[in-house]
C-alpha cells in the first residue's frame, strides 16, 4: 500500500506523547490520517531540504478538530 501524506497544523497527545495529524489519500484515492509522533532520516543524507519541507503546515479537514478517542491506544 503506498499513502501520500501532508503535514498539519492539528497536534494532540497519544498516551502523553505529542503527534502531528497528517492528512492524505492512499494510492487509490481514499482519504486517510495519520498520528505522527516521529519522523526521522538517514544520517548520512542531505537533509536540508526535507527540513525545510518538513515546516510546511496547513490546516487539517474541520472534521478531525475534535479528536476521536476511539483512536487512543
Amino acid at each position: 500500500m503506498q499513502i501520500q501524506l501532508e503535514s498539519t497544523t492539528k497536534l494532540v497527545h497519544l498516551n502523553g506523547v505529542p503527534a502531528r495529524i497528517w492528512e492524505g489519500h492512499t494510492a487509490s484515492g481514499i482519504p486517510v490520517h495519520a498520528y505522527i509522533t516521529r519522523i526521522g532520516v538517514d544520517r548520512t543524507e542531505d537533509t536540508s531540504e526535507f527540513e525545510a519541507e518538513l515546516i510546511e503546515q496547513r490546516a487539517p479537514r474541520p472534521e478531525l478538530e475534535a479528536f476521536p478517542a476511539r483512536m487512543v491506544l
